[in-house]
């Protein structure tokens, strides 16, 4: 899998460079997500602008990785969702659950703001 890295002070941004996270791909990805998060970053953002196609293999990755970031207060972040993969986030009413924004610099703002919050979940106003 290719893919970049990005270690800023508060986050990691992850990009992976490949079309397709298939179920060739997503083991290697949930590794790459553990690995970040072994490393001691609580808050990543998963960059899937160059990603075209996801299946099932692949959002489950996506949930390991926020699973894994959410447990100690971190944030898992997605940026950059292509139209294709948006709607199978919204078939699977993923898009509820996970954690999307539109651009790498809305998601910077987003962790300085859930950072702000002490990791608390603003969803419940």
């Amino acid at each position: 899998m290719k893919y970049t890295i990005d270690k800023k002070e508060q986050y990691v941004v992850f990009s992976p460079m490949e079309e397709k996270i298939d179920s060739l791909l997503a083991p290697k990805l949930k590794s790459e997500l553990l690995t970040i998060h072994a490393e001691g970053y609580a808050n990543i953002v998963l960059d899937m602008s160059a990603v075209k196609y996801v299946d099932s293999s692949g959002l489950s990755a996506l949930l390991v990785g926020d699973r894994e970031f959410g447990r100690n207060g971190g944030i898992f972040l997605i940026s950059g969702v292509q139209e294709h993969v948006m709607k199978l986030l919204k078939i699977s009413m993923l898009d509820k659950k996970l954690k999307l924004v539109n651009s790498l610099e809305e998601a910077g703002e987003a962790v300085f703001m859930h950072e702000i919050d002490g990791g608390e979940d603003e969803e419940e106003a």
